[in-house]
């Protein structure tokens, strides 16, 4: 590879709250590139239409720079190669696809939603592998071109050898060998004429000269169709690392069913923005001293992939707080008292809490009692609590119902007190269950208490990631409970 600048991206999706595994790889990016003296950019990939919003692109950006890790071009601070949003960008994208099809690398395929259900069907009796079966792959291009004057929908598909195989050298694994014949054309351009993630990112990489994907290890099944398509435009190719997945004590991979993973929801608790730096640093990479507690700084000028470790490290939030609790008492009296006014007791804070709290204290010296659910990131669950205020559910049935409240809050696109209770409601009514049944189970979940405030407005103040830890440490409680009745 030639001595150009090193230049990296991180390249988030904003259609949720941001994600530590966000964070991770945002770390591993800034550290190489700030040792090596390059460049460090923010592209937030938000081409997914239904999915994408304005506020989680803030919560991305505010976030990221709550932890210290400043981006040198980006959406929000420019740059030579922008715009740094994928949405504004899709011109581009729609003339490099043309360009792949004008080479034979790429087709039209106008295969609709149900003739593509059609083909899955068809493979799962044969037993085939499952993927796109080359359908519209040889239809002739004057063909292609009429249909598509007539106006019919179709996508853009990257046409994959057939036979052979595709070899990825990664950094971190070395050569990656993927047989080609089980990869299967994969749309690059959608009928609405944006972009899957395949092609936007490509050729966003090649046209914003970046060196090194450093991404997470579930994109590597991918990269044999993006070797592919640096191939087809002749492009040369960025050295591809690929990070080791973060992992559960079980080691699952973790995600917000298990742990809480926003990023906002460690800042609304009280970790330190070091720690969580810190702790990120930890995973998978080690100093050479072996040392547990480093700043940024040290971070960066001792990183290095070759103390990566590819076994998938484990996100212990135990070890977090350890580090955490190690952090606070090495601070000053005044400086822990000047970060509680800014996060658990920050004016804002306090104003969403306030009003769901007034008419329950007489005195001021009530607040912090009344108020210790709101703030403290678990509860210690009574299971003894639900059974007392349900009578006569079954444990199955208990279990059961708060399973699809778990399900239910994480598909609530907006968390407002409105739409919570619209799902709940709807939950009530699919399952047959009373609403003051289900709403209480879920109260004495969330609060550990069968009296509060008003439910959802306390759920909306409580936050997503917040409910949902509780949610799921009451659904383990209860499965671990003897009584059944």
């Amino acid at each position: 590879m030639s001595e150009a600048r090193i230049r990296v991206r991180i390249a988030p999706s904003p259609t949720g709250e941001p994600h530590v595994g966000t964070a991770y790889v945002a770390l591993i990016n800034y550290a190489f590139a700030r040792k090596h003296g390059g460049r460090f950019i923010l592209r937030i990939e938000d081409t997914d239409r239904e999915r994408s919003s304005k506020e989680s692109e803030q919560a991305i950006i505010e976030s990221l720079r709550w932890l210290g890790l400043e981006w040198d071009e980006g959406p929000d601070v420019g740059g030579d190669f922008g715009p740094y949003r994928q949405s504004e960008r899709v011109h581009i994208y729609k003339e490099y696809a043309q360009r792949l099809v004008e080479i034979g690398a790429a087709y039209p395929c106008f295969c609709t939603p149900q003739k593509l259900e059609e083909i899955r069907q068809r493979q799962r009796a044969m037993k085939q592998n499952r993927g796109y079966d080359g359908t519209c792959r040889n239809i002739p291009p004057d063909e292609a071109k009429a249909r598509i004057k007539a106006g019919e929908p179709h996508t853009i598909r990257l046409k994959m050898p057939l036979e052979g195989v595709t070899i990825i050298n990664d950094l971190l694994r070395g050569e990656v060998v993927y047989p080609n014949e089980q990869i299967d054309d994969q749309v690059l351009l959608k009928s609405d004429g944006f972009p899957t993630y395949h092609l936007a990112s490509v050729v966003d990489d090649h046209l914003m000269q970046i060196t090194h994907v450093i991404r997470a290890e579930e994109w590597i099944s991918s990269t044999p169709k993006h070797l592919v398509l640096y191939k087809a435009f002749g492009w040369d190719l960025p050295v591809f690392v690929h990070l080791p997945l973060l992992r559960n004590k079980d080691k699952s991979k973790i995600s917000k069913r298990k742990n809480p993973v926003s990023i906002q929801y460690y800042r609304k608790i009280g970790i330190l923005p070091q720690t969580l730096l810190n702790f990120l640093g930890l995973l998978g990479h080690s100093m050479p001293d072996e040392r547990e507690v480093f700043s940024l700084e040290e971070f960066v000028r001792e990183f290095s992939f070759e103390r990566i470790k590819l076994g998938g490290p484990v996100f212990d939030l135990d070890k977090l707080f350890w580090l955490n609790g190690i952090r606070l008492r090495a601070l000053k009296t005044e400086e822990i008292a000047r970060l509680l006014r800014e996060t658990v007791f920050s004016e804002e804070t306090l104003i969403s809490i306030v009003p769901l709290l007034r008419e329950r204290i007489e005195t001021l010296g009530e607040f912090m009692e009344k108020a210790f659910y709101f703030t403290h990131h678990a509860l210690s669950v009574d299971v003894g609590l639900f059974f007392e205020a349900v009578k006569g559910m079954e444990k199955e049935v208990m279990l059961g119902l708060l399973k699809k409240m778990l399900e239910n809050m994480h598909e609530i696109q907006v968390f407002s007190a409105q739409k919570i209770e619209e799902k709940m409601r709807a939950l009530a009514s699919e399952t047959g269950v009373k609403t003051s049944d289900l709403f209480m189970l879920l109260r004495i979940a969330a609060t550990g208490r069968k009296a509060t405030p008003p439910l959802f407005e306390t759920l909306e103040v409580l936050g997503r990631p917040m409910v949902c830890l509780r949610l799921q440490s009451a659904i383990e409680a209860i499965n671990s409970a003897k009584k059944t009745h």
